[in-house]
């Protein structure tokens, strides 16, 4: 069957990651960059994919965690730690893996194959200085000699004696010893201790709240500031099926509201301000008067969709590389930067970028009038209303920075015919808030509303709409979100809505119902604190790629919103 999603664990050095599952086997890992092609490929395919792992006799895991707020992980089996991390600052970038002594003797294996699985590695052994190239674009040496058996590079750790290996996208020019890489491991745990310095919440759900900046910043990439929506592709929001996806790019809105939660809780800026950065150049690389949905970390707009052949997550095919929503007009996500925007001029003191924040403001003035594909990126076009209800946000909350009378009245007008068009026509016949003029369907986005200071809490219509979603769209404590092309009732609990579901009830004073939701959803963190997209409530399975940021930054605004709550009351 293979590495359940909840089993996994990541470490990576802010250029890519690995995922490693309770049994140590590396399972995913994208040399040298996050969306390069993957050589350890067995969460997808069990079979064909490549994979690092070890055994002995009685292995048996107990339990793991990182060293305080790094990304260095230590996994505990009976007898035995591993130690496992990415080095930071280091001459070599890779993975790294030492273990204690050995209870019995140990046999690791090391399958590495190129293009997600479908290559098979060319090796070259330097046995003099215990080396083992693999087609020439990485490089495996080890405490204990390598060797190369049936197509796998084996080392053997005796009884009694400490090991480790190093798997690097660099050719080794010098020897490595334990000493040597006890000074990496030390480089990378002051690293990071540095990293997390970047945001310095304190309060509730103070562990859970720094598990979810760690996966932010685990996703993070260090070059430009790109915050990937994920580190996987195709694991799957409904088991068995095909609503499988490449999520390993900057999702405009996610990273908009990563922002703008780690700036709510306390970021020194640091991030915002690459974000804000790393638009602005895919702005201006790829000639676009409007952000599209996604990029990649080139800044460049993403590969069309190729089918792999491979077996899938829980047999979930296709396994898709690309993306082909790239070019779809989305206007929450622009909208979204604006929203991000306005957290960061309000805490720092210069308004960085504003040439092309003020411009977005601008083109969407130009095209809210347009049918969009909307938050869920449908297939179908339509007038979604989350769309025009940020969208109107957005302008009105960029007035207050506009440099110019006539910048401001432009905004506020557009604005205020945005909200009389939703008004006139985005209700249901009962009075919610529809997904769409002439529907009679409501959608969990509309939580959002009141959180977006577009409406009140307990206005007739977000009542009505949140009448409709507890009647409709609730699964136990978490909820379900709608879809125009797919039933969403075969998908798990929407997380991330979940956690606006949660952010709502706080704003409307209703804090148990809130911490209820709140609870509910980290029964979908696993034991490190990660998320995926959607949960399975009656089976508590994970779902979705992994680890789900858009989900993590919701936790982290439910969080603060509840934190200061409790504080005003």
């Amino acid at each position: 069957m293979g590495s359940t999603i909840r089993d996994l664990a990541v470490i990576g050095d802010r250029k890519t990651c690995a995922l490693i599952s309770k049994a140590g086997d590396v399972v995913w890992f994208c040399p040298k960059r996050f969306d390069k092609p993957a050589v350890f490929t067995s969460l997808v395919d069990p079979e064909k994919g490549g994979s690092w792992g070890f055994d002995y006799e009685g292995k048996k895991f107990l339990s793991r965690k990182y060293d305080r707020r790094s990304a260095v992980l230590t996994t505990a089996y009976k007898g035995l730690e591993v130690c496992d991390f990415m080095p930071l600052d280091a001459e070599y970038h890779g993975i790294l893996r030492a273990s204690s002594e050995a209870p019995e003797t140990i046999e690791n294996k090391i399958f590495p194959k190129s293009y997600y699985g479908l290559g098979l590695p060319d090796y070259d052994l330097d046995s003099d200085r215990n080396i083992v190239s693999i087609s020439r674009s990485l490089f495996l040496t080890a405490s204990h000699p390598l060797n190369i058996r049936d197509g796998d590079i084996i080392f053997t750790i005796p009884k009694g004696e400490k090991g480790w290996a190093f798997l690097s996208d660099r050719a080794f020019d010098e020897r490595l010893n334990a000493e040597k890489l006890k000074v990496y491991k030390e480089k990378t745990i002051s690293g990071w201790e540095k990293i997390s310095q970047q945001v310095c919440y304190e309060g509730l759900y103070g562990k859970q709240v720094h598990d979810s900046i760690r996966a932010i910043q685990l996703m993070t990439f260090q070059e430009n500031g790109g915050i990937i929506a994920a580190a996987t592709t195709s694991l799957p929001e409904v088991p068995g099926e095909h609503r499988n996806y490449d999520y390993r790019y900057v999702w405009v809105r996610d990273s908009a509201m990563i922002t703008g939660a780690l700036v709510r809780a306390d970021s020194n800026g640091e991030e915002a301000q690459k974000f804000l950065s790393f638009l602005c150049d895919a702005k201006f690389r790829n000639s676009q008067k409007i952000l599209l949905p996604f990029y990649s970390l080139d800044k460049l707009v993403a590969q069309p969709e190729e089918d792999l052949p491979l077996e899938g997550y829980q047999n979930s095919r296709p396994v898709r590389i690309g993306n082909n929503a790239m070019d779809q007009l989305q206007l929450d996500a622009n909208a979204n930067i604006l929203l991000a925007a306005k957290l960061v001029y309000e805490k720092f003191p210069e308004k960085h970028h504003w040439e092309t924040v003020s411009a977005i403001a601008d083109h969407l003035i130009e095209r809210w009038r347009e049918k969009d594909h909307g938050i869920w990126e449908e297939t179908a076009k339509e007038h979604f209303t989350s769309s025009k209800v940020i969208v109107a946000k957005a302008l009105e909350f960029m007035a207050d920075f506009a440099e110019t009378s006539e910048q401001q009245t432009r905004w506020l007008s557009n604005a205020e015919e945005i909200r009389e068009f939703i008004e006139e026509n985005c209700l249901t016949t009962e009075g919610a808030y529809a997904i769409y003029p002439g529907s009679d369907e409501v959608d969990i986005t509309a939580a959002l509303f009141p959180v977006w200071l577009f409406t009140e809490v307990d206005s007739p219509a977000m009542l009505k709409t949140i009448e409709l979603l507890e009647k409709d769209h609730r699964d136990g404590d978490l909820y379900r979100r709608n879809l125009l092309c797919y039933d969403a009732a075969k998908e798990g609990v929407f997380l991330a809505g979940c956690l606006w579901m949660a952010q709502y009830y706080i704003m409307a004073g209703k804090i148990e119902k809130a911490e209820k939701i709140l609870n509910a959803a980290l029964e979908f963190s696993n034991d490190l604190g990660f998320f995926a997209e959607e949960g399975n409530v009656e089976r508590k399975e994970m779902l979705g790629n992994f680890p789900q940021t858009f989900v993590h930054a919701s936790f982290i605004g439910a969080v603060i919103d509840l934190k200061n709550a409790k504080r005003n009351t």
